[in-house]
């Protein structure tokens, strides 16, 4: 480690990217940005679905800098969403991905993109917080993500 670097953001950049070259792998997708779409898209749905307090316990097992994704332009008033359909958690995911993609020929399947994340957050996280956080999400987007690997 080099005497300017600082061991917490070296920590972060390399969890992050590990994270996101899963996304990259699982999406069949080498263009870097594509799977930061998606997982901005896709935290932001998670993040607007669940009540504070669970918000909060979940961002904690978040790498620093994908917890900056995480609470990117929060606004903890409007939350847990009150349309909570599985339309709508897929709607945002793919708002973000409409926004950043609309200069591009390339398109992401929006599902595919959410299903992507979250069974990349089950391999990342604790199987007991994976558990708390699908439990308080509605039944139709829990079936989006898959069960926690110590409980398949």
């Amino acid at each position: 480690m080099s005497i300017n670097s600082v061991e917490a953001f070296d920590t972060t950049v390399q969890k992050t990217n590990e994270w996101l070259r899963d996304i990259s792998n699982e999406l069949g997708d080498d263009n870097r940005r594509h799977p930061n779409l998606a997982l901005r898209g896709t935290l932001h749905a998670v993040r607007d679905f669940l009540p504070i307090e669970e918000s909060a316990h979940l961002s904690a097992q978040l790498p620093m800098l994908v917890r900056g994704i995480y609470f990117e332009g929060w606004n903890p008033t409007n939350v847990p969403e009150k349309d909570r359909s599985r339309e709508s958690f897929l709607s945002r995911t793919e708002q973000a991905l409409e926004r950043a993609l609309w200069k591009e020929d390339y398109q992401i399947d929006t599902e595919k993109a959410a299903r992507t994340v979250l069974r990349v957050l089950s391999d990342r996280i604790s199987a007991g917080e994976v558990e708390q956080v699908r439990h308080v999400l509605p039944e139709p987007v829990r079936e989006l993500w898959p069960e926690p690997v110590a409980t398949r």
